[in-house]
């Protein structure tokens, strides 16, 4: 071999050899469980055929997953409350029936409780770094939904609502501890639709308090989606309006009206939240 080439080719042979120990295999594990509901699964609302295929709905677990370099599975159900999430005979908002719809699967299929899927999960794949959870939402819907709308009954109800969810948080958090989970755990909370009402925004608050206040018992830390949102919508063309700062889902009725469910950009910022919530747990415990 003429010398100049076999000196080449010995070079890039050392170059690829220090660029495979730098950089991590791709064939490592690093998997990342992310659980929760249509926020986490990438709802949209009346999307009609594309149910029919779950790729169609890209949650934050994917942008978050792809910018921390970890395996993403999203095992999240539109629907689900902190109950249902634990129990099978437990008051849904439509989780059970998006479970086992043929036509709308979710992006990984289990017919047991979300619970069960993830503890299942993590016995099988104990190198998982990573676990977000957003639960709590459809708690205080299906409140709602049984008063009617009628704000004294809503009232009336909430106190032991959030009690019920703050206690099943407590019990999920505990539950994935208990498998042996010594990874980070990220408790996200909720955005506000509108910063300006005050009354709206207050119990978002309370459904934040509650949801997370076990979070530090298990050591998990809390990505604050509600500040993010907040500043986000802040400027003065949204008004603190969420959805005018481009941050939910337009209605397919009008598109200058949203839903509840971030759009791609909402999406993204609760992602950038997660992944600072998770390097900032992991610094902390170096």
């Amino acid at each position: 071999m003429v010398p100049r080439v076999r000196t080449f080719l010995l070079i890039l042979c050392l170059l690829v050899t220090g660029a495979s120990a730098a950089m991590p295999s791709e064939s490592s594990p690093r998997p990342y469980l992310a659980l929760g509901d249509s926020v986490v699964f990438g709802f949209i609302t009346q999307a009609g055929f594309e149910y029919g295929t779950p790729d169609n709905f890209i949650g934050y677990p994917d942008y978050a997953g792809r910018a921390l370099r970890l395996n993403d599975t999203n095992a999240a159900c539109p629907g689900e409350t902190t109950g249902s999430f634990l129990s099978a005979t437990a008051t849904d908002n439509g989780c059970r029936a998006f479970r086992f719809e043929l036509h709308a699967p979710l992006h990984v299929p289990y017919t047991t409780t979300q619970s069960s899927f993830a503890l299942a999960f993590l016995a099988s794949h104990r190198q998982t770094r990573l676990v977000t959870i957003l639960l709590g939402a459809n708690d205080v819907f299906v409140l709602e939904t049984m008063c009617g709308g009628d704000p004294t009954c809503i009232a009336n109800g909430l106190p032991q609502v959030l009690a019920t969810a703050s206690e099943n948080m407590a019990k999920i958090l505990g539950e994935i501890r208990g498998a042996g989970f010594k990874g980070v755990i990220v408790v996200e909370n909720y955005y506000s639709l509108d910063y300006s009402d005050a009354a709206g925004t207050a119990g978002v608050q309370l459904l934040n308090q509650a949801v997370t206040a076990p979070a530090a018992t298990f050591g998990a830390v809390v990505a604050d989606v509600f500040t993010t949102f907040q500043t986000a919508a802040s400027n003065p063309f949204a008004g603190g309006q969420t959805c005018r700062a481009g941050l939910l889902n337009a209605s397919p009725q009008n598109q200058f009206v949203c839903d509840v469910h971030p759009s791609q950009s909402g999406q993204q910022l609760i992602a950038r939240t997660v992944e600072a919530a998770y390097l900032a747990a992991l610094h902390a415990a170096e």
